[in-house]
């Protein structure tokens, strides 16, 4: 029996020139076991993934590397150059001469000599080596994008990484970054989903050559996020039903036809197996309608801290 499947996921080019697979699999869990994520990790190369997001943050980087390089023995790719590697700076490194060897940990401790893409993970800075999650008020600094982009910039002219982007970033902010960027950000990563869709946003990155990526795809189903909008929802049950397919099917297809790349995470094989299942079907304009009547609302409201700052941190966004 073959150990891979047929599905071959599509790609995008980002500005970097480099590609990016639209579907990437997420490894972001606060609490992971680490041989529960590397059985993931290996199923998940067997059944076609290629693109893998971590992390400082997740506690994931040394169980991902692990992975590949058993991955790599059990001959399930060639070359380690057969994978896309997203990992990311933590606020306590949002420092400009802390971004190099932040990343060079990173490296580290996933065993790579490169990553394909480096993100900042949000644009908000607190006291170096105070990494934690939540943070208070009083944790934040301010946050020097131009002097952290310079050293992400020079991360990517090392060859440390191929390409170098930015996550949780409004319209605003990303104006803010493209009047200095020499190297402007390859890849915007941002909550989105049917049920919060950020059209502006979408629409604005498209402008500007930033691809999209939709962290939290499906919704989530921890006390953080308050219950699953996604996978509950009774008009997206609706159109699932009609296709014969699953709820995550239709969320994850409407992202693809949006043009939006997206990280999916689960441990569940048959789920890895089926969040690759989207390819065989499209949403009609009936489909179309009922997902613009879902109601909008922002789960991530305060990102990484215990309090109320949401118009700062999204700029008074929707």
């Amino acid at each position: 029996m073959s150990l891979t499947t047929n599905v071959v996921v599509p790609n995008v080019v980002l500005q970097s020139s480099f590609t990016m697979p639209v579907i990437g699999f997420g490894t972001a869990a606060m609490s992971n076991d680490s041989d529960t994520l590397k059985a993931a990790v290996i199923e998940a190369v067997k059944l076609g993934y290629r693109h893998f997001d971590t992390a400082s943050i997740y506690g994931s980087e040394q169980a991902l590397g692990e992975a590949i390089t058993e991955a790599l023995k059990l001959g399930l790719i060639s070359s380690r150059d057969e994978l896309f590697i997203t990992s990311k700076l933590w606020l306590s490194d949002n420092h400009s001469h802390l971004v190099l060897p932040a990343l060079q940990n990173s490296l580290k401790t996933l065993g790579l000599e490169y990553l394909d893409l480096y993100l900042i993970h949000w644009p908000l800075t607190t006291e170096p080596e105070l990494k934690k999650f939540p943070y208070d008020e009083d944790d934040l600094l301010p946050f020097d994008l131009k002097g952290v982009w310079t050293s992400m910039q020079e991360c990517q002219n090392l060859g440390l990484t191929k390409s170098i982007g930015v996550s949780n970033f409004s319209c605003k902010k990303l104006e803010n970054l493209l009047s200095f960027a020499t190297i402007p950000p390859a890849v915007n990563q941002v909550e989105l989903n049917p049920c919060w869709q950020q059209k502006n946003l979408r629409e604005y990155c498209k402008t500007k050559g930033i691809v999209v990526t939709a962290y939290s795809p499906l919704g989530a189903k921890d006390s953080f996020w308050g219950g699953n909008h996604v996978m509950d929802n009774e008009l997206l049950k609706q159109i699932a039903h009609a296709h014969g397919k699953t709820v995550a099917h239709i969320s994850l297809r409407w992202l693809y036809e949006q043009g939006v790349t997206f990280a999916v995470k689960s441990y569940n094989k048959e789920r890895i197996k089926q969040n690759l299942e989207i390819f065989d079907f499209s949403l009609t304009n009936d489909d179309y309608q009922k997902i613009n009547q879902i109601k909008q609302e922002r789960k991530v409201k305060n990102g990484p801290a215990g309090f109320e700052f949401a118009e700062n941190l999204w700029d008074g966004e929707n």
